[in-house]
C-alpha cells in the first residue's frame, strides 16, 4: 500500500460513468405522443422554440378558421393550452432529475499547506463516495422508473385536458341549442300574450286568464336571458381551455348537437380494456416497481450509509534535510452501533405495502368505473333515442292537430297555450337528454383510457326533465 492508485482509479471510474447519462432530444415526449395517439387519435406538441410556436399557431389558426367540431376543439387545446405546456415542462424537469440521479457523485479535491520554522508541508487529497458509486446502477434504474412515471403523468394530463375540452364543447353547443329553442318559443309566447291582451280588451278573456298568459311569456323571457348567459359562460370556459387570447370571438361552434349514432357502442370487455389501458393504473404499477427497487436498495445498504475513500499525496520540505514525499489513503465509514438501518427498512417496507394496497384499490375502482360508465352510456342512449323516436314525433302530431282544431274553432286559445307549454317542456327535456348522451360517451372514453375527473360520472338527468315535461 505504499503506492496506492486509488485517486487515478476514482478519476477513471467517474469519467467512465459520466458518459452514461444524457438528455433526450424530445424530453420524453415520445411516450406522451404514443399514448395520446392510441387513446384519442390526436397530436401533441411541446413548444420549446420560436419555430415550434409559429408552427403550432399556424395549425391552430387553420382549425379555428372553420366551424369547430368536438375533435377539432380537442386538437386546438392540445396544441394551444399553456397549462398543458406547463405539464410538459414538468416532464422536462423530471428528465433533469433522471440525468442527475444517473451521474456518479463528483469527486472532492482538497489542497492544504502548512509552514513554520522553515518547514513546509503540502497535502493534496481526492475524495470519492464509494457507496454512491457502488449503488449508482440501482439508483439510476429507480430514476428511470420515476421518469417513466413522469411521462405517463404528462400523458394523463393530456387526456384529462382532452376530456375537459370535450365536455366544455358539448355544454357550449347544447347551450346554443337551448337558446335557439327558447328564442323560438319566446316568439310564440309573445304572440299568444298579445292575442290574450286583445281578447281581454274585447271582453272575451278575463283578467285571470290574461295574467296566466302574460306570466308564461314573462317566464320564457327570463329563461331565455338565463340561457343566453349560460351559453356565453360556456363559450368562455371553452375559450379558456383552448388557450385563446381573444376569447369567444376567435372561434365558431355549431348551433345544435349532432344526432345520435344509429347504434350504441358494444363493449362487452370494457373492464379488461380499462384495466389494460388506464394511464393512472399504469402509473400506480410503475410506482410499485420503483418502490420495490428502492426497498431492495435500502435493505442492501441498511448497515452502511457512509463509505468515503480518499487518496492522499503529501510533500514535506525540511531545511535541515532533503524534501520527501508520502502517499497513502484514508477510508471513512459509519459503525452501525445505534442505528442499524432498521428504521429505514421499516419505512421502505411500509411504503411499499401502502403502494400495493393503493394499486389494488385503484384496480377495483377502475373496473367499477368502467362498468358504471358503460351503464350510464347505454341508459343515456336509450333515453335520448326514446325522445327522438317516440316522444318528439308524438308531440309534433299533437301540435299539428291542435293547430288544425284551433283553425277550425274546435278548441279555444286556452288549450292551444297549454299545449305550447307542454311542447316547450318536452323539447327542453329532449335537448337535455341528447346532451347527457354525448357527455356519457365522453365519460365512457375517459373511463377506459384515463383522464377523467376525480368525481364519478353522474347519471343522466333527462329522466327528471321527462318528469317535468309530463
Amino acid at each position: 500500500m505504499r503506492h496506492p492508485a486509488i485517486a487515478p482509479f476514482l478519476l477513471l471510474t467517474v469519467s467512465g460513468l459520466a458518459g452514461c447519462a444524457s438528455f433526450s432530444s424530445d424530453s420524453g415526449m415520445s411516450v406522451v405522443s404514443e399514448v395520446t395517439g392510441k387513446a384519442i387519435g390526436k397530436d401533441v406538441a411541446f413548444v420549446r422554440s420560436a419555430d415550434g410556436a409559429a408552427a403550432v399557431e399556424v395549425a391552430a389558426k387553420r382549425l379555428l378558421a372553420k366551424n369547430l367540431s368536438a375533435d377539432a376543439a380537442v386538437q386546438v387545446a392540445l396544441l394551444n393550452n399553456k397549462g398543458l405546456q406547463a405539464a410538459y415542462n414538468e416532464l422536462a424537469l423530471a428528465e433533469t432529475d433522471l440525468v442527475a440521479d444517473s451521474l456518479p457523485p463528483n469527486p472532492t479535491f482538497s489542497i492544504s499547506r502548512i509552514s513554520g520554522t522553515g518547514t513546509s508541508e503540502v497535502e493534496r487529497q481526492v475524495v470519492g463516495d464509494i457507496l454512491a458509486l457502488a449503488t449508482l446502477p440501482f439508483r439510476s434504474e429507480i430514476a428511470r422508473e420515476r421518469f417513466r412515471q413522469a411521462q405517463l403523468k404528462a400523458a394523463l394530463a393530456t387526456l384529462r385536458l382532452a376530456a375537459e375540452v370535450r365536455r366544455a364543447y358539448i355544454a357550449a353547443v347544447a347551450a346554443n341549442e337551448m337558446v335557439a329553442l327558447l328564442t323560438d318559443m319566446t316568439s310564440t309566447a309573445e304572440s299568444t300574450a298579445q292575442l290574450a291582451k286583445k281578447l281581454g280588451e274585447s271582453g272575451a278573456m278575463n283578467k285571470l286568464d290574461q295574467a296566466r298568459e302574460q306570466v308564461f311569456y314573462a317566464e320564457i323571457t327570463a329563461d331565455l336571458a338565463s340561457s343566453r348567459q349560460n351559453a356565453a359562460s360556456s363559450r368562455e370556459r371553452l375559450a379558456r381551455l383552448l388557450g385563446l387570447w381573444d376569447g369567444d370571438l376567435a372561434f365558431r361552434i355549431p348551433g345544435k348537437l349532432p344526432a345520435l349514432p344509429r347504434r350504441p357502442l358494444q363493449q362487452p370487455g370494457i373492464e379488461v380494456d380499462a384495466v389494460g389501458h388506464r394511464v393512472d393504473l399504469q402509473i400506480a404499477r410503475m410506482e410499485l416497481v420503483a418502490l420495490a427497487k428502492a426497498l431492495n436498495l435500502t435493505e442492501a445498504t441498511r448497515f452502511v450509509t457512509l463509505l468515503d475513500v480518499a487518496g492522499i499525496d503529501r510533500r514535506t520540505r525540511d531545511p535541515e534535510g532533503p524534501p520527501f514525499r508520502e502517499r497513502g489513503f484514508d477510508v471513512q465509514f459509519q459503525i452501525p452501533i445505534f442505528d442499524g438501518g432498521e428504521v429505514r427498512v421499516r419505512q421502505a417496507a411500509e411504503t411499499y405495502a401502502q403502494a400495493v394496497n393503493r394499486l389494488t384499490e385503484k384496480a377495483i375502482n377502475v373496473r367499477s368505473e368502467a362498468r358504471d360508465a358503460y351503464r350510464v352510456y347505454r341508459s343515456a342512449y336509450d333515453i335520448a333515442g326514446h325522445y327522438q323516436r317516440e316522444v318528439l314525433p308524438l308531440r309534433q302530431i299533437i301540435t299539428e292537430e291542435m293547430q288544425l282544431r284551433f283553425s277550425s274553432m274546435q278548441v279555444d286559445v286556452f288549450a292551444l297555450l297549454t299545449e305550447a307549454r307542454q311542447r316547450l317542456a318536452t323539447l327542453r327535456a329532449a335537448v337535455d337528454a341528447k346532451r347527457e348522451f354525448w357527455l356519457a360517451q365522453s365519460e365512457l372514453n375517459t373511463a377506459v383510457n384515463g383522464g377523467g375527473s376525480e368525481r364519478a360520472p353522474s347519471a343522466p338527468s333527462a329522466t327528471a326533465s321527462a318528469g317535468s315535461a309530463d
